[in-house]
């Protein structure tokens, strides 16, 4: 299936290479249904937000079309939806919702000599692959370093078993966080792999309860991460839980329900509650657009749109020159914070530890800082209370 919605605008000045009254195409090849729609449904929205701001702006030097497919989450006909995109005429595309997606796109990308960009695709092996792959989502190396650091030093963790999908994506971050973990004194005990469609947990997390360590690191997509925790607070678990982003969405924690109480994830690049002027606009016209908040990947969609647009509107006089416009972007600061890629293409952004509180997620080391303020200020009370007492 594939919708289009075309932005009409007037041409305030021409873009080198665009002759007046044309459009420039960007299209999103996405995964709207099956599986890894947790991640699609809110990068599309994220990117329909962006479309619709620009619609609205009048400092957009030129037209813009959008073309959003589906691709029923399925990495093969990613990558043929993103040939007929650049046949069909796109300058360059949001795509790559998943590490698996990404890897068959970008070929592609290099076969068109055209920008792809990744909202959230995040395996080590995408780094440096093609002048043409740029993503806003840090790499699984940093995800997968900050939580191991995390679980040795932090939490003072001695070992951990992991517990990982075999796939591309939950390859490359367990291998990551293992490395970190016993880089610090940690010891990784046992790693369990399971292979795509497996259903029933119960044994792999009996295995895990059986050889009792401080920690169990599940490294897989949301539905599987949200089965295992269920499994694992079921069997009375008594270690630490640590996962990753993936884990991240609303449903996902909502799914889980109060088993999610504690876990232990990592999460880059947006602060709902921050004071900065732009998140608040964006936040509350995502509210009102769709009448619930933004999460993770819906801010990752709306500034992979905003980045290629500033691309774009930087002057690439061809669409293989947009690489160059998109990889020298300095000073500019999206909803999920400062973007500026690397000479690999990568993000120059540290994930954050996050724990979930209540069915939220809260920052796990601001959260600490803000008791202990709390405590401090607290004592000072007490002792100001104590010394007017004794005068």
């Amino acid at each position: 299936m594939m919708r289009k919605v075309i932005l009409s605008l007037a041409l305030f000045s021409m873009v080198a290479g665009c002759a007046p009254d044309s459009s420039l195409q960007i299209s999103a090849v996405l995964p709207l249904s099956g599986p890894w729609q947790i991640y699609g449904q809110p990068v599309r929205k994220g990117v329909e937000l962006a479309y619709e701001e620009l619609k609205a702006s009048p400092d957009l030097p030129f037209s813009l079309d959008l073309v959003i497919s589906d691709t029923e989450s399925d990495a093969a006909k990613a990558n043929k939806l993103l040939r007929e995109a650049f046949d069909s005429g796109a300058v360059a595309v949001v795509g790559g919702v998943t590490s698996a997606e990404a890897l068959e796109m970008v070929a592609v990308a290099d076969r068109f000599d055209r920008v792809l960009l990744s909202p959230s695709a995040s395996n080590p092996q995408l780094t440096g692959i093609s002048r043409n792959f740029y993503r806003v989502f840090p790499s699984d190396a940093k995800e997968g370093t900050t939580m191991g650091n995390f679980g040795s030093q932090k939490l003072g963790l001695q070992t951990a078993v992991i517990v990982a999908k075999e796939e591309t994506y939950a390859a490359g971050i367990q291998a990551v966080f293992a490395s970190e973990f016993e880089r610090n004194g940690g010891q990784v005990t046992e790693i369990i792999e399971y292979p795509e469609g497996a259903g029933d947990f119960s044994g792999l997390i009996a295995r895990v309860v059986s050889l009792e360590p401080n920690a169990v690191y599940l490294a897989a997509y949301a539905d599987d991460i949200g089965k295992m925790i269920n499994e694992l607070r079921a069997k009375n678990f008594q270690g630490r839980i640590l996962t990753t982003s993936a884990f991240s969405t609303p449903e996902a924690i909502e799914q889980t329900g109060d088993d999610s109480e504690g876990v232990f994830l990592t999460q880059a690049g947006f602060e709902p509650d921050s004071e900065d002027p732009k998140v608040i606009g964006f936040v509350e016209a995502y509210r009102a657009k769709y009448g619930f908040a933004p999460d993770l990947y819906a801010a990752h969609g709306y500034d992979a749109l905003m980045v290629l647009v500033e691309g774009l509107k930087q002057g690439a006089d061809v669409p293989s020159d947009l690489w160059k416009k998109v990889r020298g972007l300095r000073d500019y600061f999206g909803v999920t914070g400062a973007i500026q890629f690397d000479e690999r293409g990568d993000v120059q952004k540290f994930p954050r530890v996050y724990v979930v509180q209540n069915g939220t997620l809260v920052d796990y080391e601001r959260d600490i800082e803000a008791r202990r303020r709390a405590l401090i200020d607290r004592l000072h009370e007490l002792q100001e209370q104590q010394r007017k007492r004794g005068n």
